[in-house]
């Protein structure tokens, strides 16, 4: 079977990992943290975790004509992605994000957008022919909403699969430019809680704003729930929660973005929701278990074994 087309249009950044007890407090120093980096960012991590996942990707991105940048491409290229439609930016700087990571493996993250902030739709314009032709549209929250809005409308228009993970969480409603061409959109807690004005903290308020999310034009909502696992929706009438896997946490950095690598192939696949969710769920429990975002992305035959 040959591997399934994925675009994904987003963010490249370099991860600089602190690894300490717990995250310091406002004005607070904690001494006796591990550093670490390496290469990340929302976009470039789903596009890592779908290649690694079994896609064949193409990666749509805008870095920096610096070292971080052309080590983030060279890193793309060793995973076998498509780095045709990544633009090196001769007046920003490649993205980077700033982690602390405490001893359960929840992180606080800042982030300098730098180049992502200038990825434009004239950028994605120059990459249309590889989305009309993608079997799925992987889009995220780390640069310009009409950057975003461009790929969702040129992909649906195409009848191609289109994935929103909204994160960072966007802190107001999206526009419906966006919402009404999604096909599944991948909020966690917090992203749900801002997109519908619904706090989510359980499978019932999930399920409630699941509602709200179909209400607004997608096809499936799938809320996660980290530990607490994923609650699925679709208008044709499923309605589901499905587990997550019990493992211990090093980093959650990431997590969510291996699920919608994994999530977007196996849908490409042809895969029923419930089926490609399981998929995206082992996938997402293996990144938990190391250290940093792209290194903890896992192999399809390391989801499929486990």
């Amino acid at each position: 079977m040959s591997k399934p087309k994925i675009v994904v249009v987003g963010s490249s950044n370099t991860d600089m990992i602190i690894k300490s007890r717990r995250i310091p407090s406002p004005g607070e120093t904690i001494v006796g943290g591990v550093f670490a980096t390496a290469p990340g960012g929302k976009g470039a991590n789903q596009a890592v975790a779908a290649a690694r996942a079994g896609g064949d990707v193409l990666f749509v991105a805008r870095v920096g004509r610096d070292m971080l940048g052309d080590q983030a491409v060279a890193g793309f290229e060793r995973e076998g992605i498509d780095v045709s439609k990544i633009f090196h930016d001769s007046t920003n700087a490649s993205g980077v994000a700033l982690i602390m990571v405490d001893d359960a493996g929840q992180n606080s993250i800042s982030v300098a957008l730098g180049a992502n902030d200038a990825l434009s739709p004239e950028d994605v314009s120059d990459a249309a022919d590889a989305i009309k032709n993608a079997d799925a549209l992987v889009v995220q929250l780390e640069t310009p909403l009409e950057t975003v809005e461009r790929a969702v409308k040129l992909a649906h228009k195409n009848g191609v699969l289109v994935i929103l993970d909204p994160a960072p969480a966007p802190g107001a409603p999206l526009p419906q430019g966006i919402i009404e061409n999604v096909s599944v959109i991948k909020p966690n807690e917090t992203e749900a809680s801002q997109l519908t004005g619904i706090e989510v903290t359980d499978e019932s308020s999930a399920a409630r704003a699941a509602e709200k999310l179909l209400a607004l034009g997608v096809e499936t909502a799938i809320i996660t729930l980290g530990a607490n696992g994923s609650y699925v929706a679709t208008r044709d009438g499923i309605r589901t929660m499905t587990p997550s896997r019990r493992v211990q946490a090093v980093d959650a950095t990431a997590a969510g973005d291996a699920y919608s690598g994994a999530l977007a192939v196996a849908l490409a696949e042809g895969r029923s929701i419930v089926d490609a969710v399981e998929f995206a769920t082992k996938a997402a429990a293996l990144s938990v278990q190391k250290l940093g975002a792209q290194p903890s992305l896992a192999t399809r035959e390391e989801i499929e074994k486990f």
